[in-house]
């Protein structure tokens, strides 16, 4: 029975510190995720606006589409997954699979405009490459260095997700959207301004009133401003979250099973997961109202 309760409390003990290090972890990723969305709501616009919904692969949410529509030309996506048989177990070879297949998922449903290429033989060349990428090694004390992560690419733009990793697999769909809705904004360049829907444009006139009267770069202000406010609004979400899940994990740690701890693992998991995609649509609609501003003030309204 010792033996038992020795395991007991070390696979609590392994639980309790996973929850403990995502809590911590939670304040750099919202943190992130919010200056995502106050970089987009700052960014040059002349992508056009959402297109019509058509069904997708399931799993991708309606965020991470609504990237994929406003995408203007091909972006690519170069995958490294050089990874060592010796020094990788089973669990990081399905993660990978798993992420392989989101990949996919992005490919079938942005319609030509994401490339994804994989790179997937162990090599000093291939080893080169995902350095110049930004990408992280790690394992290099147990053999082959290997190589777990993303570079995001179009006209000289780039963005790395360096490592990935299966305990922030549930924001690995909002990091990927956000880092191309990244690289196409930043490597926009074209003056035009699309035309935009008529949802957006009352919101701007609502947004505002004395629109005949102000600037583009006064209304411009006015956008940011809700933008960061409903920002603002979500963090707070998030620490209302995190709380209530701090709060499950400390009655979990008087449960005598690991089934409570590993309940509140989820549930933090779960909270990074909605508002990462809560922040990028709000960036997203940051955006929008941007163009739309643009155009009403160019047409005249």
């Amino acid at each position: 029975m010792p033996g038992n309760a020795g395991e007991a409390e070390k696979r609590d003990g392994g639980a309790a510190a996973r929850v403990r290090g995502l809590v911590a972890g939670l304040a750099f990723f919202a943190a992130g995720v919010a200056l995502g969305a106050w970089w987009f709501s700052r960014a040059p616009s002349s992508a056009p606006a959402p297109a019509q919904e058509s069904p997708g692969p399931v799993g991708l949410s309606e965020s991470t589409k609504a990237v994929l529509q406003r995408v203007r030309s091909r972006v690519d996506v170069r995958f490294y997954c050089l990874l060592d048989p010796a020094s990788v177990g089973d669990s990081g070879r399905q993660f990978s699979a798993r992420v392989d297949q989101l990949l996919s998922q992005y490919e079938q449903e942005a319609g030509g405009k994401i490339r994804v290429s994989r790179v997937i033989n162990i090599s000093p060349a291939a080893a080169n490459a995902a350095l110049a990428d930004g990408i992280k090694p790690f394992n290099n004390d147990k053999g082959d260095a290997c190589f777990l992560g993303i570079a995001v690419v179009r006209d000289g733009q780039k963005e790395s997700l360096a490592s990935l990793a299966p305990e922030w697999e549930q924001a690995l769909e909002s990091d990927l959207s956000r880092a191309i809705a990244g690289v196409d904004a930043s490597a926009a360049s074209a003056p035009t301004v699309a035309k935009a829907d008529a949802a957006t444009l009352d919101a701007v006139r609502q947004a505002i009133p004395n629109l005949d009267s102000v600037s583009v770069e006064e209304g411009s202000r006015v956008l940011r401003a809700a933008a960061l406010s409903r920002v603002e609004q979500a963090a707070q979400e998030v620490q209302a979250r995190v709380k209530q899940a701090e709060e499950h994990y400390l009655q979990a740690q008087n449960s005598p099973s690991g089934a409570e701890l590993d309940a509140a693992l989820k549930d933090l998991q779960q909270v990074q997961k909605e508002q990462a995609l809560k922040l990028t649509e709000i960036a997203l609609a940051a955006r929008a109202q941007q163009e739309a501003l643009e155009q009403l003030k160019g047409a005249g309204h």
